[in-house]
């Protein structure tokens, strides 16, 4: 039978990338850690680490069953925090991701009554969309992603909707296509991609050849708003953002909106989890919250 210390030390190995810098991270002696590691190896049937003169590396093997277990340590963890408040106990841990359109539209007004509900809760917060983070939702973890979701997720993940959104073109202060007035006038320009979409071009082109325009020249995809502001900004590289972008005033200062005629339709704010387990009650309210918060927007 595997033991839950062995799965522990396995993953200090892997996650550290060395036997030394595990047990000295565990306060393990290094003889104890290798015969740990031996144990599971043994267990398994297979070598999980290539052991080198830096460190070790991960064999294929080992790749398949560090998903395994980083899925097992979160449901651990996601067990015992959910216990604990169920006992009325207000501490835990809670890993989620806000696309963000998200962060601007629906965390400020979530975050506050969450942690006066749940102040000893330790909250990680992620800055990206679906595709990056659709395997960690499926292997648990993940708690949960709150943004737009244009493909249809895996059955393995339950989508609910927020609410309907648009997008708008931004540039820089000055830019010299600021008075542009159709996506046509705007063909010639470069253009930046989020990673909403798998492949960045899924993001753009359908908007063009709905009009019957030639397909965007994408030169960048970007994977954090940060990224976003900054090529924006000191760049001639245009973006179509969440028209939530066009009014938060961090970026205001120094991006405008070009005032193109079309409608620009963006995918839904929507909550994406898995469908097979429960969140903790620090997840559902925190959940309940942004639910709050869409329906005062």
């Amino acid at each position: 039978m595997m033991k839950l210390n062995t799965v522990r030390d396995f993953l200090a190995v892997a996650e550290r990338g060395s036997v030394r810098a595990a047990s000295r991270q565990l306060g393990l002696a290094q003889p104890a850690m290798t015969r740990s590691i031996q144990e599971l190896e043994k267990e398994l049937g297979t070598e999980l680490f290539e052991r080198r003169a830096r460190g070790v590396t991960l064999t294929p093997m080992g790749e398949v069953f560090l998903r395994r277990a980083q899925a097992l340590r979160s449901e651990m963890r996601r067990a015992q925090d959910e216990i604990d408040q169920l006992k009325g106990e207000r501490h835990g841990h809670l890993r989620i991701c806000l696309s963000s359109g998200a962060h601007m539209a629906l965390l400020p007004g979530a975050l506050r009554p969450f942690r006066q509900r749940f102040p000893n809760v330790q909250l990680e917060v992620i800055d990206a969309v679906l595709p990056r983070v659709e395997r960690e939702l499926i292997d648990g973890t993940l708690d949960f992603y709150i943004g737009p979701s244009y493909d249809e997720p895996t059955g393995e993940l339950t989508v609910e909707k927020l609410f309907d959104n648009e997008r708008v073109v931004l540039a820089r202060k000055g830019h010299p296509l600021a008075g542009a007035r159709s996506l046509a006038e705007l063909v010639d320009a470069e253009w930046v991609t989020t990673s909403v979409t798998h492949r960045a071009e899924d993001e753009l082109t359908p908007v063009f050849a709905s009009r019957g325009l030639a397909p965007p020249r994408i030169v960048v995809q970007a994977h954090s708003a940060l990224t976003f502001f900054f090529i924006v900004a000191y760049s001639d590289l245009l973006m179509m953002l969440p028209v939530q972008w066009e009014h938060s005033a961090p970026f205001a200062g120094l991006l405008q909106r070009i005032d193109v005629g079309e409608k620009l339709q963006a995918p839904p704010i929507t909550v994406v989890r898995r469908a097979s387990l429960p969140l903790t009650p620090a997840g559902e309210y925190f959940c309940d919250m942004i639910r709050r918060a869409a329906a005062h927007r």
